[in-house]
């Protein structure tokens, strides 16, 4: 079945949920991430800044109560929201936060410990095609889009990063009780030198994502 609007909302018979947005330049010199996972009283959330050259700006927190209104994500020192504007046309994504800046991206997948950084986004997410299905098995549904994100990133002692139309893609995702919600199934990039943002869950899992022309792709062995 194709995605309706009222797929937005989260679904009240799912165990697991999880919204996640990704953006990219063309030119692979900077990629974005922010996700949010709803799993009963706790929320996931992470977040990232990945630039060429620079450190990786890393945010996760997995311990976040869950709040009455499931798009913001309020824990301690952290402030996000994926609000849908308009369904499956426009969302805005923001977050408030200290970042842990990583000169070693592989720490991103062990303590994650590097020097508080505050940062924001403040950006807008646009659609520029349908919602298509996920083909996923097990119980779990959900669906894709592509689209184009502008705003402003902004880290703090930095310029500001004005971002225009750059590329972007979002996933909805939701699980019956019982089945887990694996790490997004993104295409394998296994030669690549781009920028890197990896993340490490509770539950063991990982999600390597390195930046290509295509924009994200789960790492693979060179």
């Amino acid at each position: 079945m194709m995605p309706a609007p009222h797929d937005e909302r989260a679904h009240s018979e799912a165990a697991i949920e999880e919204w996640a947005f990704a953006a990219w330049e063309s030119g692979g010199d900077l990629g974005v991430w922010s996700v949010h996972r709803l799993s009963g009283p706790t929320v996931w959330y992470w977040s990232a800044l990945a630039r060429l050259e620079r450190p990786l700006l890393h945010v996760t927190d997995f311990e976040v109560p869950a709040r009455r209104d499931p798009f913001i994500v309020k824990g301690e020192q952290l402030w996000a929201e994926h609000l849908c504007e308009s369904p499956m046309e426009q969302w805005s994504i923001g977050n408030e936060t200290y970042a842990s800046r990583l000169d070693d991206v592989e720490a991103a997948l062990g303590d994650g410990y590097g020097m508080p950084t505050p940062i924001a986004f403040d950006v807008e997410w646009y659609a520029t095609g349908a919602a298509v299905e996920l083909d996923v098995s097990g119980g779990v549904a959900g669906y894709v889009q592509e689209g184009v994100v502008h705003g402003d990133l902004e880290v703090l002692g930095e310029p500001t990063i004005t971002v225009t139309e750059i590329p972007a893609r979002r996933w909805h995702r939701w699980s019956p009780p019982g089945i887990d919600l694996p790490p997004l199934d993104l295409p394998v990039a296994r030669a690549h030198n781009g920028v890197r943002a990896p993340f490490g869950f509770p539950d063991g899992s990982v999600l390597d994502s390195v930046l290509t022309a295509e924009g994200w792709a789960r790492r693979g062995s060179s």
